[in-house]
């Protein structure tokens, strides 16, 4: 796909990848503020705790965005930074933009501390676990007591985080099955396991859940090397 399909509105927000000094992945945050078509974009400088970042001419990129229901990707070269009289990245012009369509059912690993109560229990049973991967419609999640049955509804909730920002998730899911423990579970000492469907209704809790999740999905597919 042209870059130019994609009619993106100034401001769009984009995630620059680099490589290090040392090889390890930096990513950034940045916005989108100009183009000169087949010759340039410009972006904003990202400004991690307030300090601009750095880029030299001739680094290579990854920059990767939200496009509708998927990602797209494509590879940049820096061209220029200035300072005055705003701090504007120059990047060349990708020749072509890589497209991957995101579905509902997209799962994504993570390791997300949470806190689960048995709706369905009279005492409100209560225990620790984490979330093993996630989508929007559901989750693996591994918990340290087996306070739930199939069947039952349970309350999910956790701290996330969303680029800069930390939100507070609590979702209602319903437990569908009792999963067999990994060798990694049991050395972990979480001896239930279960898959879990999401029935959250609440249209602020939803909107927190899809943004961590696609999200994960954007920082699981980013490409760990710069061709």
């Amino acid at each position: 796909m042209e870059f130019s399909d994609l009619k993106l509105p100034y401001g769009t927000s984009l995630q620059l990848q680099v490589t290090n000094s040392v090889g390890q992945p930096e990513r950034y945050t940045a916005r989108l503020v100009g183009a000169v078509p087949g010759r340039s974009l410009i972006f904003s400088v990202p400004r991690p705790g307030g300090k601009l970042v750095r880029f030299r001419p001739g680094q290579k990129l990854a920059v990767r965005l939200m496009i509708a229901n998927g990602i797209g990707l494509f590879a940049a070269v820096v061209e220029a930074q200035t300072t005055e009289p705003y701090p504007l990245l120059y990047v060349s012009y990708p020749e072509a933009v890589t497209f991957k369509g995101i579905r509902g059912a997209t799962r994504v690993t993570v390791n997300l501390p949470v806190t689960t109560t048995n709706r369905d229990d009279l005492g409100g049973a209560q225990t620790s676990g984490f979330i093993a991967d996630i989508s929007t419609s559901g989750a693996r999640l591994e918990l340290r007591d087996a306070i739930v049955n199939v069947g039952d509804t349970l309350s999910i909730e956790a701290q996330v985080r969303v680029a800069e920002l930390k939100r507070q998730l609590t979702v209602t899911a319903v437990v569908r099955s009792r999963v067999e423990r990994s060798t990694q579970e049991r050395s972990q000492e979480l001896p239930a396991v279960y898959g879990v469907e999401f029935t959250e209704r609440d249209q602020d809790a939803l909107l927190v859940l899809y943004a961590y999740v696609f999200a994960q999905i954007v920082e699981e597919q980013m490409p760990h090397e710069l061709s």
